[in-house]
C-alpha cells in the first residue's frame, strides 16, 4: 500500500521487525534566506537491525540517493514512503538517504517566516504528531525511538539550534557555518527539533544547566525574561525534586511565529506561541495562562520526552497529566 497514512497494523509490523539503533541527520538551511529557494538539502543515516529483508521509511520530500552499507540502491520512493529492499538479515547496517525537503508555510515541519518589520528571516520545526518526516527521512512513529546525533549548517550570523548543546562549530564557506549537537537520549521522531534565525537571545543558569529565551529580534522589548526565568527556575525546583533529576542537557524555550499550537515539549527546546509575549500591560488570567502552558511543557520532560506512549492514539494520557501538573505546579 502506497499512502501518506500511516496505520497502527503495518507501524506494529514495522516496529516488530526493525531495531533503530541511532541516527544522524544533517540538514543544511544556509540558502534560507532567499525567498526563490524553496528546498534544503538534508541527509538522513540510519543505524538499524532488520529481521526481514524489506521495509519502507517515511519521508515527504524528494529522494537523491539511497545507500545501504555505502552501496548505492535503486530509489523506489513515492513521495511518503522510500522502499528499502534486500536488508541484511539480522545484521546491524546504515542505511543513507540523501534528499531535499521543502520549506513550509502552514506550520508543518520547517515552518520559514520572514518579519515584515525588518525582513529577517526565521526557520523552525513542528513535527507533532507525524511531520518529522517533512525534514528528514525516518520512521515516523513513536515508538520507534533512538538517539539522534543532529547537524545544521546554516549563515555564521544566526542563531542554530536543536534539543541537545553544540558541541562543535566548523566554518564550511564564507559566512556559513555547520553547527554539531550533542547525541540526545533516545526520542521519538516527533519531538525533535530544529530552529534557526537571527533570535534574539537571554540567557541564564539554573545548577550547571543553561537556560536560553529566544525570539525574533523585533519583539525582543516583550521578551520579560526575568519574570519567564523565575518560573522556569521554580518549575524545574519542584519537577526535579519530585520527578528526579533534569534529563536534557540544556533547557532553551523559543518563541515563534506563525505557530499553530500554544506550546511544544521539544525536549531542550520548547517552542512558544508569540501570543505569550504580550505587546501590552498582562491581566492576571493571561499572566497565569503562560505560567500554566510553560510548566505543562516542562512536565513533558519527564513524561511525555523521557517516556512516551506506543501510539498517538494514546497521547492524551502524557497530555492529560501535564494538564494536571500545569495547573497543580503554577499554583
Amino acid at each position: 500500500m502506497s499512502s501518506a497514512n500511516l496505520t497502527q497494523a503495518e507501524t506494529a509490523h514495522r516496529a516488530s521487525t526493525v531495531t533503530v539503533h541511532a541516527y544522524r541527520v544533517d540538514v543544511d538551511v544556509r540558502d534560507a534566506a532567499n525567498p526563490e529557494v524553496l528546498e534544503y538539502p538534508v541527509t538522513s543515516s540510519i543505524d538499524l537491525t532488520a529481521t526481514e529483508t524489506s521495509t519502507w521509511i517515511d519521508f515527504i520530500g524528494a529522494v537523491d540517493e539511497l545507500l545501504i552499507d555505502g552501496a548505492a540502491r535503486e530509489v523506489e520512493h513515492d513521495g511518503n514512503r522510500l522502499t528499502l529492499s534486500d536488508l541484511p538479515v539480522d545484521q546491524q547496517c546504515i542505511v543513507t538517504v540523501r534528499g531535499r525537503a521543502l520549506y513550509s508555510r502552514s506550520g508543518e515541519g520547517m515552518h520559514r517566516f520572514v518579519d515584515p518589520v525588518d525582513g529577517e528571516t526565521y526557520l523552525y520545526t513542528q513535527y507533532e504528531p507525524s511531520d518529522a518526516r517533512r525534514v528528514f527521512p525516518n520512521f515516523e512513529q513513536p515508538d520507534m525511538r533512538a538517539p539522534f546525533s543532529f547537524t545544521l549548517t546554516g549563515p555564521d550570523a544566526w542563531w542554530l539550534g536543536s534539543n541537545q548543546p553544540e558541541v562543535a562549530r566548523e566554518q564550511v564557506a564564507d559566512g556559513v557555518v555547520r553547527v554539531d549537537f550533542a547525541p540526545t537520549p533516545t526520542l521519538s521522531t516527533y519531538i525533535t527539533c530544529l530552529c534557526a534565525g537571527p533570535y534574539h537571545r537571554v540567557d541564564s543558569l539554573w545548577g550547571d544547566i543553561d537556560l536560553g529565551l529566544f525570539c525574533r529580534k523585533s519583539l525582543a522589548q516583550y521578551l520579560d525574561s526575568d519574570e519567564l526565568f523565575r518560573l522556569t527556575k521554580a518549575g524545574l525546583d519542584w519537577f526535579t525534586t519530585n520527578f528526579g533529576d533534569y534529563p536534557w542537557g540544556k533547557y532553551d524555550q523559543i518563541f515563534v511565529p506563525e505557530y499553530n499550537l500554544g506550546a511544544m515539549e521539544n525536549p531542550g527546546l520548547v517552542t512558544f506561541t508569540e501570543a505569550y509575549l504580550f505587546r501590552s500591560p498582562a491581566t492576571p488570567a493571561q499572566k497565569q495562562a503562560r505560567a500554566n502552558t510553560l510548566v505543562h511543557e516542562m512536565s513533558h520532560m519527564w513524561f511525555g520526552d523521557l517516556v512516551t506512549p506506543r501510539w498517538w492514539g494514546d497521547l492524551w494520557l502524557k497530555e492529560s497529566f501535564a494538564e494536571f501538573m500545569g495547573s497543580h505546579v503554577s499554583v
